[in-house]
């Protein structure tokens, strides 16, 4: 493998993390909404 690919290789990576990171925390506020929403159905449900 030349330095050429190498380079290209960690310019892929150094990019792909942060949006992993960026789908997580989209993953975590869907989550939270998902369970306020659920939260605030058994309120009604219960009044």
């Amino acid at each position: 493998m030349n330095r050429n690919t190498q380079r290209a290789r960690a310019i892929a990576i150094a990019q792909a993390r942060p949006d992993t990171k960026l789908a997580a925390v989209r993953f975590l506020m869907l989550a939270t909404g998902a369970t306020a929403a659920l939260v605030a159905l058994l309120i009604a449900h219960a009044v």
